[in-house]
């Protein structure tokens, strides 16, 4: 779990991979917010088109790549949890704090993956590693 949610951090723009409600494929930036009793926990808003088609088909997944062509593909379940600490550990990101203000506002959600799963890869020869979180 540790070099996974270290990856995201040091990667801070990922890019989430959906189903829309269209059927095609969605892909758009998205920020990685934190790490909570094995949760990894991300956030956005209940007006957008992202949030509509979670609600139809939870299936994600991300990927992001560092500077040193190394990179991630994250799969899992997109749970939305009404969790206080997970809305005001998400505002401490200045830019979520910028865009929401509170972890009250009506809007804000917040999400995390149910069964993860994460490969992380590079073009070093050795073989990827898999975790399961």
């Amino acid at each position: 779990m540790n070099e996974v949610v270290t990856f995201l951090q040091e990667n801070p723009v990922q890019y989430l991979a959906t189903v829309g409600r269209d059927g095609k494929p969605k892909c758009r930036p998205f920020m990685f917010c934190f790490e909570r009793e094995g949760k990894l926990w991300f956030c956005t808003n209940n007006t957008k088109e992202v949030y509509k088609d979670l609600q139809e088909n939870p299936y994600v997944e991300v990927s992001t790549s560092s500077p040193a062509y190394a990179w991630i593909r994250l799969s899992g379940k997109a749970v939305f949890a009404d969790d206080r600490a997970a809305k005001e550990g998400c505002m401490e990101n200045p830019i979520v704090k910028g865009q929401y203000q509170s972890a009250d506002n009506p809007i804000f959600v917040v999400f995390y993956l149910e069964g993860a799963k994460a490969v992380l890869a590079d073009f070093s020869g050795n073989p990827p590693r898999e975790y399961t979180l």
